[in-house]
């Protein structure tokens, strides 16, 4: 137990066993309603915020704090692993910070994917839950039932022919029945989302990545 403890407040360890402990009051405070469940999200996946990036990564139909409670807590066991099976052994000295923030990135580039993956095996289930099906939503794919009229369709969540959405038709732009379409903004007052045709929001993604490349090559804006 004292190796564990002592092995939890090296660094870098120390960074996921912090930010495991503010998850875990988070939650807490959850429980006792004093933190919303939603803390995270946003009513719309056109800005570049935390909700969106969590998107990306994969974690699309699942709350940004239940993502990062579990990217967290895998990275911090992944890295937890590493100190036991390797850098304590090692005299580091002064290599201890660049390998550490070296392997903060790679436990979190692992972690991602067997963390998205254990969400999306449990997101069924918290979609019955009212809490789990606003906002947390946005990014998921979904499948046109039925036109209701023209200023709203009814859709199911890909994988989910059980769960209902509500769609918001946008003028010029309406869905229809068995398309597959991707939720990027939520109407609070309507209970409605916006969605878009899933290719059109893949191709948009990779088009803004690629900008996003070119700035960071360019960062004034001018090519060399």
């Amino acid at each position: 137990m004292q190796t564990l403890i002592s092995a939890a407040l090296q660094f870098p360890t120390i960074v996921f066993t912090f930010l495991l402990a503010l998850i875990a009051l988070y939650w807490l405070l959850v429980l006792i309603r004093l933190a919303p469940l939603e803390l995270f999200e946003r009513d719309s996946l056109r800005d570049d915020h935390m909700a969106s990036t969590l998107v990306s990564l994969g974690f699309a139909g699942v709350p940004a704090t239940l993502a990062l409670s579990f990217l967290v807590l895998f990275a911090g066991a992944l890295s937890l692993a590493i100190e036991l099976l390797a850098l304590r052994w090692m005299a580091l000295g002064l290599l201890r910070v660049p390998v550490g923030v070296l392997v903060v990135w790679a436990a979190f580039a692992i972690a991602s994917p067997i963390a998205a993956a254990v969400c999306h095996s449990i997101q069924r289930a918290l979609h019955r839950y009212q809490p789990f099906k606003r906002r947390c939503l946005l990014g998921a794919t979904v499948i046109v039932a039925e036109r209701q009229n023209d200023e709203y369709a009814t859709a199911t969540l890909l994988n989910e022919p059980n769960s209902s959405v509500r769609l918001h038709c946008k003028a010029g732009d309406c869905p229809e029945q068995g398309e597959r379409r991707v939720l990027v903004k939520y109407i609070a007052d309507e209970g409605a989302y916006r969605s878009v045709v899933e290719q059109h929001y893949m191709d948009t993604r990779v088009r803004l990545n690629k900008l996003r490349l070119q700035h960071k090559q360019h960062p004034n804006g001018y090519p060399t």
